[in-house]
Formats: structure tokens, sequence, C-alpha cells
């Protein structure tokens, strides 16, 4: 196991064998496409409350400084953490992506019929409904 270090913001942080990561460090994660296209960053995590499980990720993409940016949840399961990409491979394609739903800056979903929505777009299940 590799040792915590410390940051020049004097914050820990862990080496790459760890597996737990603080959603504050999730944040702004790139996402990439299966081909290694940066597709966005995470913008944010839904976690369950009673499980503490994460149920999707908030990703962020297009617009040009924060304008027309769209913020698309996309199930947990569906992303990869790729160690030497620094950042997060969904497997979704162009067109799903363009038919996903989305949420604008203010808008918060986290009722399960909303999740069923997201999950059921991916075609992934819906881990707590």
């Amino acid at each position: 196991m590799q040792p915590e270090t410390t940051s020049d913001s004097g914050r820990i942080t862990a080496g790459p064998a760890r597996r737990l990561i603080s959603a504050e460090r999730v944040q702004g994660t790139p996402v990439f496409d299966r081909g290694g296209e940066k597709v966005g960053h995470i913008e944010d995590v839904m976690l369950d409350k009673k499980s503490g499980k994460v149920a999707y990720a908030i990703m962020s993409h297009g617009g040009i400084l924060g304008a027309g940016e769209r913020f698309n949840p996309i199930p947990w399961p569906m992303l990869y953490y790729d160690v030497e990409k620094g950042g997060y491979v969904v497997s979704v394609d162009k067109a799903q992506m363009e038919g996903a739903p989305t949420l604008d800056q203010t808008q918060i979903y986290g009722d399960d019929a909303w999740q069923e929505v997201v999950h059921s777009h991916y075609g992934a299940p819906a881990p707590f409904i």
C-alpha cells in the first residue's frame, strides 16, 4: 500500500493504490469516451442516503466558459477509472449522450422516479429502487 502524502494545500491525498476517494476530489475529474477523447468532467455525485453508495455522477460538458454547459447524470457503474488517463472512461456513444436526460445548474433530482429515468435511458438497472 502506498503511503498518504500531503499536497501543497496541506490536504492528505491518497496514492494510486487507494480504492477510496473523497467526493470533493472526484469533482472536476475528466471524463473520456472509449476512444480516449475528453468529453467532459464530473461536476458532482449523487449518493443514496441510506446505503451510502453512489447512484450516479453528474457529468458537465459542452459550452464555453460555463455558458451553454450541459449536465448529464450517468449511472456510476458506467464509469471506469483509468489510472493512466487520470480520469473516468464512460462506455456511452455520442448518440446516447445526445438523447440523455439533462439537468440545468439549479436542478437536483434525487427521487426514485428520476433515478429510474436516468438508469433506463442507459439500459442500466437503478440500484436502489
